[in-house]
């Protein structure tokens, strides 16, 4: 019984080495996305983190619409980042995880 639980401690702990590397490597990962005209682009990583942001000399007349425009071109690129990373760390979460029975219902 102890063996049991000292090998499924130990798969948890590679699980969790195996996550922080996973989201390690998700902060090299760069969405870019771009408003439908190209006039604001964006550039953020998987883990959501704003590396860049271009906007268009016409834009900077209009202080409503380039807010407009930030908060529509950030908004994609945060859905897209948050889809890859939630999708990354939940394969290697299901991949970590001991064979407990029942468990494998969570990660459907």
């Amino acid at each position: 019984m102890f063996g049991d639980i000292m090998g499924m401690m130990g798969k948890l702990k590679e699980a969790q080495e195996k996550v922080k590397q996973t989201k390690e490597r998700l902060n090299t990962v760069l969405i870019d996305e771009q408003s439908a005209d190209g006039l604001v682009k964006v550039t953020i990583t998987a883990n959501r983190e704003i590396k860049s942001i271009e906007i268009d000399d016409s834009l900077l007349q209009d202080k409503e619409q380039l807010e407009d425009y930030l908060v529509l071109t950030l908004n994609k690129a945060i859905e897209k980042a948050t889809q890859i990373n939630e999708t990354e760390l939940a394969a290697v979460a299901k991949e970590g995880m001991p064979n407990i029975p029942g468990m494998d219902s969570f990660f459907k």
